[in-house]
């Protein structure tokens, strides 16, 4: 077994396990795919400020989201077709999640349902829902999110239309794969993936096959799916939702201090400031050049976070010195479910947790929900200067 010392080292396994159609379906945004990699690189320009000859016994990353109390402030961001990073992957990331004390949220797109991840795991979790035309789904997804004792929904705003992602394209994304010549190759030199595969019976996507009305395989799923999004979308419509739900409520994919301030409007219970990874609107600010606009606009009304770009537990601290009340994982913890099913990704929340724990006593600091901007040096145009 290799040493696991970084996030990298969780890709680069990864890379070798999985077929490529979803190793570049986690590793690539739209377009150019300017806005995936600032995502990550802009972190660099944010410089952590070292203290000495203070007291680092006792430290604590513990802290809530919430209300619900964490090991550390990061949970598990919603991924579209974890199942087929990892055989029953979402089953094993929840049950990871849980074990380590940090949320797990499931996506709507997700391959095992939310009975099933319900039925294999030991905590409620969180689930995802997008924004989609059909009511009696929605309302029925909801139903479905209380009975398996969800605590919360989290409701992604910037999906309305789907950003082209050229890597998809060409590899013909699907799930289950489509068998071409070159899927076919390349999935034959990823046996143990495959002979996972082949021992479960979830691959297709568990939460619409047999849910949504008319889609019963998946060629109507994709007629389906191209039709779902609601183009419609305002502000009311998701105050419509939240009261659907009746629960708590984090609305994800804020990237302006505008549609933070919205966000209030309609009783989020948390913002999340994302750019969906880079996967949506490519040429837009990084989140973490986005986040500091935003709490300054809303951060005393309402939790804010942040997602897309972090791979280290010094981008977590960055982001908590920021303004952040919690942070979000997508693909840190991908590339550790495809590279050792369930014990990937409890090593990738510790190696984040390590150095999160580690950077925060070099700062001086010993409990995370003490992070502040006096921990960090910020370049005077960090944010941008935009006329």
């Amino acid at each position: 077994m290799p040493v696991i010392t970084c996030i990298e080292d969780l890709k680069q396994l990864y890379r070798r396990r999985v077929p490529r159609m979803f190793y570049d379906y986690a590793e690539s945004g739209s377009y150019t795919e300017q806005t995936f990699r600032e995502n990550s690189s802009d972190f660099a320009a944010l410089r952590l400020r070292q203290r000495v000859a203070v007291d680092m016994s006792g430290r604590s990353t513990a802290s809530t989201m919430i209300g619900e109390p964490v090991t550390m402030p990061v949970a598990l961001a919603p991924v579209g077709l974890t199942g087929m990073q990892s055989a029953d992957g979402e089953i094993k990331a929840a049950r990871a999640a849980a074990e380590f004390g940090v949320p797990y949220t499931l996506s709507t797109m997700s391959i095992c349902s939310i009975e099933d991840v319900a039925a294999h795991s030991s905590k409620p979790f969180w689930f995802q829902v997008y924004t989609l035309k059909d009511e009696d789904f929605m309302s029925r997804l909801f139903d479905r999110a209380r009975a398996a004792n969800c605590s919360a929904i989290v409701i992604t705003v910037d999906l309305q239309i789907l950003g082209q992602r050229h890597k998809d394209l060409k590899n013909g994304l699907s799930a289950p794969p489509k068998l071409t010549p070159a899927s076919i190759a390349n999935m034959m030199t990823k046996v143990p993936w495959g002979l996972e595969m082949l021992g479960t019976k979830r691959r297709f996507f568990g939460n619409i096959v047999g849910h949504a009305k008319g889609v019963t395989d998946p060629s109507s799923l994709s007629s389906w799916t191209a039709e779902a999004f609601d183009m419609t979308l305002d502000w009311n419509r998701i105050a419509k939702f939240r009261k659907m739900w009746g629960g708590k409520v984090i609305l994800k994919g804020i990237l302006d201090a505008e549609d933070a301030k919205a966000a209030l409007s309609v009783g989020a219970d948390a913002i999340i400031v994302s750019n969906h990874g880079g996967r949506q609107q490519d040429g837009a600010l990084s989140a973490i050049r986005a986040l500091p606009g935003i709490v300054d606009a809303v951060g005393d009304k309402v939790e804010v976070w942040m997602d897309s770009g972090i791979r280290s537990g010094q981008d977590v601290l960055k982001a908590l010195a920021l303004g952040a009340k919690g942070t979000m994982i997508g693909r840190s913890y991908i590339y550790g479910l495809g590279a050792m099913g369930q014990a990937g990704v409890t090593k990738a929340l510790q190696v984040i947790q390590k150095e999160l724990d580690t950077s925060m006593a070099l700062c001086g600091e010993r409990k995370v929900t003490d992070l502040g901007r006096h921990d960090l040096l910020v370049p005077q145009d960090f944010e941008g200067r935009w006329a």
